[in-house]
């Protein structure tokens, strides 16, 4: 009896010291796992939602013409005095003076010369003198007429010459035709340009962009879209800094900018980029677009916190 009650005894101790060790062993292994399987949350960029200036453009291009144009027809054995091309000359000034007669100018522009074609004889013996007022441009352009209800009389256009591609020259709409052209089913449209300084040249190929439909609406940068089909979605960060995937509506983009047309409200904040790094219903720590410190910033200190913890 005696014998059979140390045996259960010392076989009650073996179970018990078994159990302690592997009782001991899940709370050493939580603790651990609680303590490094924790990591802070990543650090993304965020920008704020708000308003900008958006407006509609219909593209198109012209050639430069000057708003006064006059043409002389000189024979070169009648000139007595070199004439000075390419020159600025006043209303009444004389610009050729010939044997019989001399040539005065009508209104203020520069002088231009134009030969001939070679091929024709009189092309040695003459030479036509042109006088153009550049002053002031005019740009001639077809709008396709689906476009012509948009299009009205002083109406804003943004002129571009291939020249000088960084440089906006600013234009009105001066007239529109009064019916749409059949044949290129069109509307003739003139568009006019100050050209004090005589910068353009006439005959200059322009890039025209007639502005309409402005208006203010919510803007965010186009790299936090998320595009899935025909939907398009953004991660929408709250006061808790928790991410919500929520779909919304955009219409144009401009020069990395998109617009909203809905499912966002002035102010939002949304992640602006590191969209692989997010996740819906997870947390981040927000870094303002445009801040010094970014997201790999963020990667270096939970990096070396990470080495902190080892050590």
């Amino acid at each position: 009896m005696k014998r059979s009650t140390k045996i259960t005894s010392i076989v009650l101790i073996f179970f018990f010291i078994i159990a302690a060790v592997i009782i001991a062993r899940t709370m050493i292994g939580n603790h651990f796992k609680k303590k490094f399987s924790k990591r802070p949350p990543p650090g993304i960029i965020v920008k704020v939602v708000e308003q900008k200036l958006f407006q509609n453009t219909i593209e198109t291009f012209g050639t430069a013409v000057p708003v006064q144009i006059k043409s002389f027809n000189i024979e070169k054995y009648e000139i007595l005095e070199p004439i000075k091309f390419n020159t600025k000359v006043k209303t009444g000034d004389v610009i050729a003076k010939l044997k019989n007669r001399n040539i005065t100018t009508p209104f203020d522009g520069i002088i231009g010369k134009r030969d001939f074609s070679n091929d024709i004889d009189v092309s040695q013996s003459s030479i036509i003198l042109n006088l153009e007022d550049t002053s002031v441009l005019f740009v001639d352009v077809d709008i396709p007429e689906t476009f012509a209800p948009f299009v009205k009389k002083g109406q804003t256009v943004d002129i571009k010459f291939s020249g000088n591609a960084l440089k906006k020259y600013s234009g009105t709409v001066e007239s529109t035709a009064s019916r749409i052209d059949t044949n290129k089913r069109s509307l003739p449209v003139r568009i006019k340009l100050n050209n004090p300084n005589n910068e353009l040249l006439s005959g200059s190929l322009l890039e025209i962009s007639i502005n309409y439909n402005e208006r203010n609406s919510l803007s965010i940068l186009d790299t936090s879209l998320i595009m899935e089909g025909d939907n398009v979605y953004v991660y929408k960060v709250d006061k808790e800094n928790t991410v919500k995937k929520v779909p919304v509506e955009i219409g144009l983009r401009k020069k990395g900018i998109v617009e909203i047309k809905s499912g966002l409200e002035d102010g939002d904040t949304v992640v602006a980029e590191g969209l692989k790094k997010t996740r819906p219903n997870g947390k981040i720590k927000p870094i303002k677009h445009g801040s010094k410190q970014n997201s790999s910033d963020w990667g270096k200190k939970d990096k070396s916190n990470k080495e902190e913890k080892n050590k």
